[in-house]
């Protein structure tokens, strides 16, 4: 009844099972090792950050250039406030408002930006207060320079004359006519009653959607796993089911014909003698 099985279609079906079902498994297994790398990584940056509230602040110099490693870190600075700045479009506490950012003239001439605190509602510089004036040194968190789209950071340009939609120093050095610094500073505490704004994780190293992507992607490769089992079985039941009825003779003249073919050339293919061997 299983004949078939050695015909030339069910070679190619046989060996098609054969190589997917281990690469869907491993596919299945790299997917699953990147969404456990990305929680690794989640909580080694959370017991990192836990870590860097609890250390000493220390010379912006020393922290720069900001990477992961970095990132995050307590810092001080010293030089004299500068150009003030309104970044709208921020949410804190699932409130909508704007960030206060001054720009810090430090001593070797290139400026700081320093996040001082939140506001709520829209941009408005009758809200935020002036920066101090004279010398100050200031403590805070370490942060990159945003991206479109991160933290909130918004792509759009055209802001209105004193706001900025990106904290960076591609964005600023056209509002500025001095060096900025890649990177910003978030206070410890908000400045002038402002409300601190929280630190940011690093880029990649959060439970984002392309940790849960990897995750979904898991479960596909092992149900395509489970699909190929359940096709080869499938077929193989149908197949072995026309072979029982052609035997039978249950089936209609053309399809008895195209099995019993099939059958026989099942039956010659081993029976084959090798090229030569008459000699």
């Amino acid at each position: 009844m299983y004949r078939f099985l050695l015909t030339p279609r069910w070679w190619g079906i046989n060996v098609f099972v054969i190589l997917a079902i281990p690469f869907c498994i491993f596919m299945g297994s790299w997917q699953l090792g990147r969404f456990e790398d990305r929680v690794q990584t989640h909580e080694d940056a959370s017991t990192r950050a836990a870590s860097n509230r609890q250390e000493a602040p220390r010379p912006l110099a020393e922290l720069l250039p900001v990477d992961q490693a970095t990132v995050g870190k307590r810092t001080t600075a010293r030089g004299r406030y500068d150009k003030q700045l309104l970044v709208p479009d921020r949410t804190l506490d699932d409130r909508t408002g704007f960030y206060v950012l001054t720009l810090l003239r430090t001593d070797g001439g290139r400026a700081l930006p320093v996040v001082r605190g939140w506001l709520p509602g829209a941009p408005d510089p009758a809200k935020a207060p002036a920066p101090p004036a004279g010398e100050v040194t200031v403590t805070g968190s370490l942060q990159a320079a945003e991206t479109p789209g991160e933290n909130g950071a918004s792509a759009r340009s055209g802001w209105p004359a004193g706001q900025t939609g990106v904290i960076s120093a591609a964005s600023l050095v056209n509002l500025v006519p001095y060096d900025v610094y890649d990177a910003s500073v978030t206070l410890d505490r908000g400045d002038a009653g402002m409300r601190a704004v929280p630190v940011s994780e690093p880029q990649n190293t959060g439970l984002d959607l392309k940790a849960f992507q990897n995750l979904g992607y898991t479960a596909e490769w092992f149900a395509f796993v489970g699909f190929v089992v359940f096709m080869w079985f499938r077929l193989l039941r149908r197949e072995a089911e026309l072979a029982r009825d052609a035997e039978l003779g249950l089936l209609p003249a053309d399809e008895a014909a195209e099995t019993a073919a099939a059958g026989a050339a099942a039956e010659k293919e081993p029976a084959r003698e090798p090229a030569g061997a008459a000699d």
